[in-house]
């Protein structure tokens, strides 16, 4: 990030003739990518349920948010100032074709073989426990260790294949990332938290939280709707 950031300032153009709004429409793209930033969200009930001191986590969680919204701001606005429009979605194809930049492609491609299997753990339990269920694996499988482990580990190897398709298969990268945002990361951001504390809190909640709850639902299903369709149209226009 370091580096990125370096290169940045060293192509800063100024804020002469940057416009902040250029398109108003374009709002819920940049708001489906800026969701999707935070999609290790997935991961809080585990890295909660793993802490020595779980009554801590949402300290931890706030000031970890805060942290990473500076971050993000100070990242984004800096390579605005460094390339303008011509920012692409992935910022390592503006910075110059040098030592500095391979080791940042070198580095990201470190970053995601070991970040990539902790944010596939909750795929991975979801669909093993499914299986592990099933009376068949119960009744064949489970009984030979060596089949018992193969089977696990192909449909780990399937999943990631499956993952590396879609990954290959997109054509524009930012609009994805829009999509995915505006769609499963809204969801389980905002819909599915409220909904859920409703479902199981309804009786022991007061009228406020009622309130909140579902604002957050009708809010984000319309963000989710409205986000979703403003993606699908930029990526036409796109492609």
């Amino acid at each position: 990030m370091g580096v990125v950031i370096k290169d940045d300032l060293g192509s800063l153009q100024g804020v002469d003739g940057a416009v902040a709004f250029k398109n108003w429409s374009g709002i819920p793209f940049a708001l489906g990518i800026a969701v999707f930033s935070y999609e290790g969200f997935g991961m809080t009930l585990a890295l909660e349920a793993s802490m020595k001191k779980p009554h801590l986590f949402p300290r931890v969680l706030a000031q970890a948010f805060v942290l990473i919204t500076l971050l993000y701001i100070a990242f984004g606005l800096i390579g605005y100032l460094a390339f303008g429009d011509g920012t692409k979605d992935i910022i390592t194809l503006n910075l110059p074709n040098d030592w500095s930049t391979i080791v940042v492609k070198a580095g990201l491609c470190i970053a995601l073989a070991f970040t990539f299997p902790v944010m596939m753990y909750p795929v991975h339990e979801m669909v093993e426990s499914k299986l592990v269920a099933c009376s068949f694996y119960q009744r064949k499988i489970a009984t030979q260790p060596v089949y018992d482990r193969l089977l696990l580990n192909g449909i780990r190897v399937i999943i990631l294949l499956i993952t590396g398709a879609i990954a290959i298969m997109v054509p524009v990268f930012g609009v994805f990332v829009s999509f995915v945002g505006s769609t499963v990361c809204a969801m389980l951001a905002f819909v599915f938290p409220a909904f859920f504390h409703l479902q199981v809190f309804k009786n022991r909640i007061s009228t406020w939280q009622w309130i909140v709850d579902l604002v957050l639902i009708v809010a984000g299903i319309a963000f989710a709707v409205y986000g979703t369709y403003s993606t699908c149209s930029s990526g036409v226009e796109q492609v």
